[in-house]
């Protein structure tokens, strides 16, 4: 019986490589990897896996060349905006994490329509990584608490690990149970630090624009094969 996870994290990595490969500019990678992402997320829920969390443009990201940043923000801004009739056919349900505060507005704007417009669904749960990294997150989240705590709104007897995890972006989903990294690196690259303390990981050679459902059934298996059995960790997953 195959033990699915019930989150799956992955590093959407390899685009730009898989075009140089085939003779084609990076931001052609970059557009087949977006186009992947459905298919993907169709694969993940029909299997079982009921939250998927891609991330797509880190903080680091932005030291990249001018040109290739542009293409890719521009590339998530119509993906996003797409993403709405998508959402509504998949009855997938679409979060954005990240300090989106470095975004133009127009592109601010179509995150919350997109993600008021999918509330309701419930389907697979889609969380896009934007402009994010873990270090900035913890950050964040510190300087949150601690301005609850210096308002009166928190006691610092009352830090716990629980706690601190409800001041990070991801505080309305469950920790990961496998990350999957494409193309070959074998690095967290600042991606949910904290979230990822207990997830198995799965690393492959594959680039993200060749990642499919037999990629992921891949990675679902040697995640199964695996002994989860150590302290404090809940049974996941479903059979298929």
């Amino acid at each position: 019986m195959l033990k699915v996870p019930n989150h799956v994290a992955i590093i959407l990595d390899g685009n730009g490589r898989w075009a140089k490969s085939k003779g084609m500019p990076r931001n052609y990678g970059h557009t087949m990897g977006a186009k992947n992402v459905e298919g993907v997320c169709r694969a993940a829920y029909d299997m079982g896996i009921r939250y998927l969390t891609f991330y797509a443009f880190s903080t680091e990201n932005w030291s990249r060349p001018d040109s290739e940043v542009e293409a890719i923000m521009s590339l998530l801004e119509s993906y996003l905006k797409n993403c709405q009739k998508i959402a509504k056919k998949n009855n997938m349900r679409v979060r954005v994490i990240g300090d989106l505060s470095r975004l133009d507005e127009k592109f601010r704007n179509n995150i919350k329509a997109l993600e008021e417009n999918s509330k309701t669904y419930d389907g697979l749960c889609l969380t896009i990584a934007i402009n994010y990294g873990s270090r900035d997150e913890m950050v964040r989240g510190m300087k949150k608490m601690t301005r609850d705590v210096l308002e009166g709104k928190l006691e610092v007897e009352d830090i716990s690990e629980e706690k601190f995890s409800s001041y990070l972006d991801t505080a309305e989903l469950p920790d990961p149970d496998l990350l999957i990294r494409t193309s070959g690196e074998m690095r967290l690259s600042n991606y949910l630090l904290w979230q990822l303390a207990y997830s198995e990981f799965y690393f492959t050679d594959t680039p993200w624009p060749d990642f499919h459902e037999k990629e992921l059934r891949q990675a679902v298996e040697a995640y199964s094969a695996r002994d989860r059995r150590y302290g404090g960790l809940k049974e996941e997953g479903s059979n298929v």
